[in-house]
């Protein structure tokens, strides 16, 4: 699959068929993300990944009904955080800017699409969730204080093919300056 074919199939799905999503492409989407760039290489974005039934439950117990029943049937959930006061910060941890964790949190984006085209060119269905309950999850899966909970991302087998939403156009989203 080329590239632009993946950013062009690459949907949120909300419906799995429970099929199990085997370790090797997990690593191969991860893998991906890891080859995205960061700020100064600090690769600060960490992945939980969730497969067993019973930590499956304490996962999407951290979410709301809404996304809970979007991956109900999700046989993974991958958690991404980051490291905090790295990316954006210099050596004795003090901002380089205004956003300081802001860049963390970009440099996880960046990571995560890779993440999420990667899925796609293997055959797996994906939806970011950002709306979660954090101190479940930390508590659930042990991620330390010095992380902060960025998302969690349902991946599975779909049968479903959601519609492309409508989407704007250049000339809406970029100005250019000659």
């Amino acid at each position: 699959m080329e590239l632009q074919e993946a950013i062009q199939k690459r949907r949120s799905v909300r419906h799995y068929n429970n099929q199990q999503v085997e370790k090797e492409k997990i690593n191969e989407m991860i893998q991906a993300a890891v080859l995205a760039p960061s700020w100064k290489n600090s690769q600060v974005s960490r992945y939980y990944v969730v497969t067993g039934a019973e930590m499956l439950e304490k996962v999407r117990a951290a979410l709301p009904e809404f996304n809970r029943n979007n991956v109900a049937d999700a046989p993974a959930l991958i958690v991404t955080s980051i490291f905090l006061n790295y990316s954006g910060f210099e050596k004795d941890r003090t901002p380089c800017n205004e956003l300081g964790n802001g860049w963390g949190y970009y440099d996880c984006g960046l990571q995560n699409m890779n993440l999420l085209l990667k899925a796609e060119e293997l055959g797996l269905s994906t939806l970011v969730m950002g709306i979660r309950d954090a101190d479940k999850i930390r508590e659930a899966l042990d991620v330390p204080e010095t992380e902060a909970v960025v998302s969690v991302i349902g991946v599975g087998y779909s049968d479903a093919e959601p519609k492309m939403p409508e989407r704007k156009s250049v000339e809406e989203i970029t100005k250019f300056f000659e």
